[in-house]
């Protein structure tokens, strides 16, 4: 490459810098090479497809920004990667899925006529049912939000209300109503935009002229399907509130479904009109938990699956018992996890999760110790305590003082002496128990499901 084209791509790389946190540019733009520049089409060298995917799906808008503004607004992308490692043979050539979309403004004021003209819903493709992980802790509001996709006349659930804390796949779920919506009825306006956008757009029209503020009412009465994300946005807002009201009322009127989604209860809304958030509570309320053990296992396991990362059970099992809060959390963490095996080309084990862990999203792990340990084991085996130090040889209590004895040795750091005195056992005992867990756990499905649940009963 000669100089001026080597200097082309450092202009390109220090806007990106500029505009992102360090660890970021370096993950995702130090890798990548500049081939050539033939005034048109720019040739980028990069490690794998998924690097592809990250740079058009996270950073798309900041990427091309910074290449039409050093390259030419016309500037065409071509992405070069090796299938296969370092063979040069398996190289695969792309070009950029679209750049121009990428680009585009996020959805302006409603009110303009080409708006109306190009309806965009605004759904990510990706949200749908299909790739929605149930479990018990959103069966109800997934059960819900199926029924409305399927029969979308049927208004039993209108406005249909969705809490929960962040990063439980609330976005995700009122999404996929309305891809379920579209899929059987192509010509429905089902919206999707959030809050504090809704209130942007109304802060729009009512500076411009009295006309406009007509103009942004009557487009969102003409909404089938409104899906309005972090309602909780509106609190404080009482003009934007005013003008939602109005348009709430004429969809439900008109029996068009209203979806809502906040990070609390209609109840615990603050500085909210009275009247609005009675009309919240008339549909259907309904919450999304924290996801379960079982639900984080599956997501894990879907995420590594769609990115092609091969992942042994027991790391799954790891970062399932560390991250407990959000699903958002979950599939970063194997964003971050794929990442680093790519850079480092390296497998993904215990030693990796726990530093991505520990960097990505500050676990903070409360002080595990015997006790609760030992509390842990009884309660989940359904045994009483003091069958645990007792001399019973029965199998299911030996079982639990075996996994008293790994855990102590494994969580709570304790030495091998320090175990078998609380138990009135020799060393020797506990390091045979110590084995017979770590043996069994690679052989014994159910085993492992035990210690998976144990480690979120200690970490809880």
């Amino acid at each position: 490459m000669n100089e001026p084209q080597q200097e082309l791509w450092e202009r390109c790389l220090k806007k990106i810098q500029d505009n992102l946190p360090a660890a970021q540019f370096d993950a995702w733009f130090k890798p990548i090479t500049s081939l050539s520049f033939d005034g048109t089409k720019l040739r980028l060298k990069v490690p794998t497809f998924f690097f592809v995917e990250q740079l058009e799906e996270r950073y798309a808008r900041l990427f091309f920004f910074a290449l039409r503004h050093v390259y030419g607004k016309d500037v065409k992308l071509e992405y070069l990667y090796n299938q296969v490692g370092a063979d040069p043979q398996s190289s695969v050539t792309i070009n950029s899925a679209k750049p121009s979309v990428a680009v585009k403004p996020h959805v302006g004021n409603p009110f303009v006529t080409d708006v109306v003209e190009e309806f965009d819903s605004r759904l990510n493709p990706k949200n749908t049912f299909e790739n929605y992980c149930a479990s018990p802790s959103n069966k109800i509001a997934r059960s819900i939000g199926m029924a409305i996709a399927s029969d979308p006349k049927c208004k039993t659930f209108n406005p249909m209300f969705v809490f929960g804390p962040t990063g439980v796949g609330k976005t995700h779920l009122i999404q996929a109503i309305g891809i379920g919506i579209k899929e059987r009825d192509e010509s429905a306006r089902v919206l999707y935009l959030s809050a504090r956008l809704f209130e942007n757009q109304y802060t729009a029209a009512s500076t411009a002229t009295p006309s406009r503020v007509n103009e942004f009412i009557n487009f969102y009465q003409s909404i089938d399907v409104l899906i309005i994300d972090d309602i909780q946005d509106l609190m404080h807002k009482p003009k934007t509130q005013n003008a939602f009201f109005h348009i709430f009322n004429h969809l439900h009127h008109n029996q068009r479904q209203i979806i809502m989604s906040s990070d609390c209860a209609p109840a615990d809304m603050k500085d909210m009109h009275e009247r609005l958030l009675s009309r919240f509570k008339s549909g259907m309320t309904v919450e999304l938990e924290k996801p379960d053990i079982d639900l984080r296992r599956e997501v894990l396991a879907r995420k590594a699956a769609q990115d092609g990362l091969d992942i042994a059970d027991d790391v799954l099992e790891y970062i399932a018992a560390n991250v407990t809060d959000s699903i958002r959390e979950l599939e970063g963490i194997m964003v971050s996890l794929l990442a680093h095996a790519t850079i480092l080309n390296c497998k993904v084990t215990i030693d990796l999760a726990r530093t991505v862990l520990g960097n990505a999203v500050k676990v903070h792990k409360k002080p595990v110790n015997f006790e609760i340990i030992t509390q842990c084991v009884s309660d989940y085996y359904h045994i009483d305590q003091d069958a645990i130090f007792a001399k019973c040889r029965k199998r299911e209590i030996s079982d639990a003082r075996q996994m008293v004895m790994f855990l102590a040795r494994r969580d709570a750091k304790m030495p091998v002496t320090a175990i078998g005195t609380r138990l009135s056992r020799s060393h020797a005992t506990v390091l045979h128990a110590c084995r017979n867990i770590e043996e069994r756990l690679s052989m014994e499905t159910a085993l492992r499901d035990d210690l998976s649940k144990l480690e979120a009963m200690i970490k809880g």
